[in-house]
């Protein structure tokens, strides 16, 4: 791992929960003797508290997922040329199916990527690289399903990036070889406004296809969603590692 990724696990462990709430109580032990250590105290547990509310994690990822709307089933084909399917991940040396095989993220990405390029008979490309201790890249991972379970074959294959910044670079310098400006994305509901400024700022126009939305559809809510549960954890640290990196890209570029 580079000294650059290495360092922005870093950050992003002690900025991101559960991270940010540890580490604030960390500090407040380190400094329990001064005034101000136990308001630091009971503000880290309230923001660890906090984000482990399903009520609080779906205001958050709401802030995301709602800046782009779903493809309706009906909907005319979009004009586009490509889909473009993000990779989010690989789960490596899967015994029971020997070998690497894609997270549960990617596989819901490609199913809904296979879905569309049946009903738009449009060509495919997979982007993503090959994770560490990895055998094979996600771009890779993903063709063989889209082709083996789905019956959709992968025409480009972005097998180099690691991030979103670079399956943007990547997947616009193959399209564009082949005469392609305009793309349907897909990619989950609450990763789409950075990827499509991503794809953007390289150069191509998107069409946002979306799918796998977290928050919530209305306003009935149930008593579990006033109290602590890991899945609110995991979709706190969704949405606020979305804004972290859009922070990044709004203070680089």
């Amino acid at each position: 791992m580079t000294f650059a990724l290495t360092l922005k696990l870093l950050i992003s462990t002690l900025l991101l929960p559960p991270g940010n709430g540890l580490a604030l109580l960390c500090v407040a032990g380190l400094y329990r003797r001064r005034r101000w250590a136990f308001g630091l105290a009971v503000a880290a547990t309230l923001l660890s508290i906090a984000q482990c509310l399903p009520v609080v994690a779906h205001a958050l990822i709401a802030t995301l997922e709602n800046q782009s709307a779903a493809i309706a089933p009906d909907a005319p084909s979009p004009p586009a040329g490509a889909i473009v399917v993000l990779g989010s991940g690989l789960a490596t040396d899967a015994a029971e199916y020997g070998g690497d095989t894609s997270t549960e993220r990617t596989l819901v990405r490609a199913r809904y990527g296979a879905t569309l390029a049946r009903r738009y008979a449009l060509p495919v490309l997979v982007t993503g690289g090959r994770p560490i201790n990895a055998g094979r890249s996600e771009a890779e991972v993903m063709a063989d399903i889209l082709d083996a379970e789905f019956g959709v074959k992968v025409r480009w294959r972005e097998d180099e990036a690691m991030d979103t910044a670079g399956n943007a670079a990547g997947s616009a310098r193959l399209l564009k070889a082949a005469g392609i400006d305009r793309i349907l994305l897909v990619t989950h509901a609450f990763h789409m406004p950075r990827a499509r400024l991503r794809f953007e700022q390289a150069g191509l126009e998107v069409v946002p296809a979306p799918t796998a939305f977290f928050s919530h559809p209305d306003d009935d809510w149930l008593l579990g969603d006033f109290l602590p549960q890991p899945k609110a954890l995991q979709m706190s640290y969704y949405a606020l590692h979305e804004w972290l990196g859009m922070a990044w890209i709004a203070l680089t570029h």
